[in-house]
């Protein structure tokens, strides 16, 4: 067998080995982020407070079938 063959595909696996490596050290280092990212958002909306929705007329003519507003 060829020296020079063998020695090219150990070098191509090394590097496919490191970079499946760096790949996996990456989504590692993306999923963190948007934890962290989610944790921001879930404690900026915790102190939004909803508006309040506003009633539907119970009598007279107007607002007893349906409720529209801006």
């Amino acid at each position: 067998m060829d020296i020079s063959l063998t020695s090219a595909i150990v070098n191509n696996a090394t590097a496919n080995s490191q970079q499946q490596f760096a790949q996996a050290v990456q989504v590692s280092v993306l999923k963190k982020a948007m934890d962290a990212n989610a944790s921001a958002v879930a404690t900026l909306l915790g102190g939004v407070q909803p508006a309040p929705t506003p009633a539907l007329a119970t009598d007279g003519t107007l607002g007893t079938q349906l409720n529209t507003y801006a």
